[in-house]
């Protein structure tokens, strides 16, 4: 870090530092252009960031941000209850919806199952999701839970357990398709990818 840099530079490179996708390099790029444009950057971002911690909070219901508890999709009354997608982050909510395919509600894991890093189902959200398929939201029945984790060791792990754990309650427990993505071509494809999607094959 620049030795001419004042303490309070030199804090918001340390912060910035720490964002996901950001470094050292990254965070001094950030902060100068930050500075270098107070008014229109710097100073709305200050703004939109001290409104969100003051108003953002996690819905009681599925986990995920909002501004309301319950947040904004647990309490559209379009949404199908029945259905479940349960989710990593919340990162991956706000991916589900752009493609906007998905009309149920969601369930916020927090976090995968992992070993190496400590992480046990105490840790995450999964009680909980057994509550809301055993209760059954808004007094009704979940008649599927979707697991939409990553295709990653912790991902499996944690959609095996909770597989595992909804057993008892005779929901149906889906995993979403894995395969060549819409306009994919197969050269560009690792082979994990080809034979998953040839497990996965389906009638034409």
């Amino acid at each position: 870090m620049a030795a001419s840099a004042g303490p309070e530079i030199e804090r918001l490179i340390a912060l910035l530092s720490k964002l996901p996708g950001l470094g050292p390099r990254s965070g001094r790029r950030a902060a100068l252009a930050l500075l270098k444009k107070r008014d229109t950057l710097l100073a709305p971002l200050a703004l939109a960031m001290a409104e969100a911690q003051a108003k953002v909070r996690a819905c009681g219901v599925c986990g995920s941000l909002d501004v309301t508890d319950p947040c904004a999709i647990c309490s559209d009354a379009t949404r199908d209850p029945r259905l479940i997608c349960v989710v990593e982050e919340v990162g991956s909510v706000w991916a589900m919806e752009r493609g906007g395919a998905f009309k149920g509600r969601y369930h916020v894991l927090g976090g995968l199952l992992s070993a190496l890093d400590g992480v046990g189902p105490e840790a995450l959200r999964i009680g909980e999701l057994v509550s809301r398929v055993g209760d059954g939201p808004d007094g009704g029945a979940v008649t599927e839970v979707i697991l939409a984790l990553p295709a990653t060791v912790d991902g499996q792990t944690t959609a095996h357990y909770i597989a595992d754990r909804l057993a008892g309650t005779n929901v149906p427990v889906t995993m979403l398709a894995r395969g060549v993505p819409v306009g994919g071509d197969l050269d560009w494809l690792d082979d994990g990818t080809i034979a998953q999607a040839l497990r996965a094959r389906r009638p034409a």
